[in-house]
């Protein structure tokens, strides 16, 4: 459990920083501004992402619970979206013209991470199967 837990943790941290100076270094080279802070994405996407997972290794344990993994998963994924876009409304909402670039700059972690995501997740219920 705790292996478990310690490797996704390093998991996610990784893929943070490393798609973070990655992303940046694309973003300077390019000469591309975005209106929002890039690190500030990466830090909400790696926290929630650790959060859910951890969480969801630590309810696996509970018999009650185990049965309804799949549910409390889709219940933090719609959270993680209004918190998401709670955080960055002025981007999303209020930023109407918004070029292509720093579109893709706003989805390109949410996908990283939703992907890795799922993947620990999909690891949790079939151990649970």
């Amino acid at each position: 459990m705790i292996k478990s837990i310690i490797n996704t943790l390093l998991a996610f941290i990784i893929l943070a920083i490393v798609g973070f100076y990655i992303h940046t270094f694309i973003l300077e080279n390019e000469g591309i501004i975005t209106p929002f802070s890039i690190k500030k994405l990466y830090l909400f996407h790696a926290g929630f992402s650790i959060l859910v997972c951890v969480n969801l290794q630590l309810l696996s344990t509970v018999n009650k619970i185990s049965e309804q993994l799949g549910f409390i998963y889709l219940g933090t994924l719609l959270l993680k979206i209004m918190l998401f876009s709670a955080t960055f409304y002025n981007v999303l909402i209020k930023g109407e013209n918004l070029a292509i670039a720093t579109k893709i700059s706003l989805l390109i972690p949410t996908f990283i991470f939703l992907l890795t995501e799922v993947f620990f997740v999909s690891k949790i219920l079939n151990k649970k199967q």
